[in-house]
């Protein structure tokens, strides 16, 4: 089969490489029929995860149709619609028991493209599918559906829940990509009084307002912690998310935030970051991080399915699967190219 494969910092190709086949009772193998790239993936390319080595499948997000299932797989079958979760979950260990499937002991958390080959090929197995897989609701499309692989349960799990968002709080999102944009449309499920959101690019920013923003800063031309001091009489947002993962977005996300406020970072960091203690110690902030570990997925696939999320807005770029140079120079030229999520059909569509 072909696939997408990590060759080394900076480098990538789509190429040849053995099909997948089942190599635990557990597994099961699915065709991928469409798939997308995460801005994780742009971190491994750029050498921010070490521990993907050269040659690995990238890719922990994709919707496909079972072809081959272990023999202890009881509850998808072959021929069946799935949703390949971007984290595995042994459902066993400590950790899988609290929900926690991120952290899983048991082999899973997330491997897909990062310790075991993943999503971005026409076929990828996957382990412990009874609890990494799920099946794709009648009337619900593959382009819904791919977005509840990563996007909107790490948006709603580390952002909106982590940071604890209610009704009439002001949230702050700083960086509006995917992820920022995913934290907006689920954050408007506990009605808060405005959402904030913070980028440098305009079309980001025209996103998140169709989303559901209502205040846009371009941190680029003004200055978010005066606008958000004028929107607050003051003390600041009640929740700041950090979506983007730098070093300046993080501090800024602790700026924004009014004492005894939260920040929820849920942006990948590939280099030390400063906690200023010396001037946060007193204003009793939250600070929370966090792997996503998709204990959501179930309540945000029913909300997509009852017609409660629209997340029609978020993919803006289409491919064929063989296309995936094109894909990741697009999407990693997302402030020129305008892109959000970028979808690529496999084979079989």
């Amino acid at each position: 089969m072909k696939a997408l494969v990590y060759q080394g910092e900076g480098r990538r190709s789509w190429e040849s490489v053995p099909d997948p086949a089942i190599q635990y009772a557990t597994d099961v193998v699915v065709r991928v029929d469409a798939v997308t790239i995460c801005g994780t993936d742009l971190h491994i390319l750029n050498g921010d995860v070490p521990d993907v080595a050269a040659g690995r499948v990238l890719g922990h997000e994709a919707v496909g149709t079972v072809v081959e299932t272990g023999s202890a797989v009881t509850r998808v079958a072959v021929g069946d619609r799935v949703l390949v979760s971007c984290v595995s979950a042994c459902g066993s260990c400590r950790y899988c028991r609290a929900a926690a499937f991120g952290q899983c002991l048991g082999g899973g958390g997330w491997i897909l493209g990062h310790l075991i080959d993943g999503t971005q090929a026409e076929y990828v197995r996957v382990p412990f599918a009874d609890n990494s897989t799920y099946k794709v609701p009648d009337g619900v499309s593959d382009e819904q559906m791919i977005l509840l692989a990563d996007i909107l349960p790490t948006a709603y799990e580390v952002g909106v829940l982590n940071g604890r968002v209610g009704p009439a709080d002001v949230v702050a999102v700083v960086g509006v990509g995917p992820i920022g944009l995913a934290a907006i449309l689920t954050s408007k499920l506990f009605s808060p009084s405005h959402i904030v959101a913070i980028d440098r690019t305009e079309s980001r920013l025209d996103a998140a307002h169709k989303l559901g923003a209502d205040v846009l800063v371009n941190n680029g031309t003004d200055d978010p912690v005066a606008v958000i001091a004028e929107l607050t009489g003051g003390p600041g947002a009640d929740v700041a998310m950090e979506a983007v993962g730098t070093p300046s977005t993080f501090e800024l996300a602790t700026a924004l935030v009014r004492p005894g406020g939260h920040v929820a970072n849920i942006g990948v960091h590939g280099a030390p970051v400063t906690l200023h203690l010396e001037t946060l110690w007193s204003r009793n902030l939250k600070v929370t991080t966090g792997l996503v570990d998709t204990y959501s997925t179930p309540t945000l696939i029913d909300l997509i399915a009852g017609g409660q999320l629209d997340t029609s807005g978020l993919i803006t770029h289409r491919f064929a699967l063989s296309d995936f140079e094109a894909a990741y120079d697009v999407f990693g030229r997302a402030g020129e190219t305008g892109a959000l999520k970028v979808l690529l059909e496999g084979l079989y569509r």
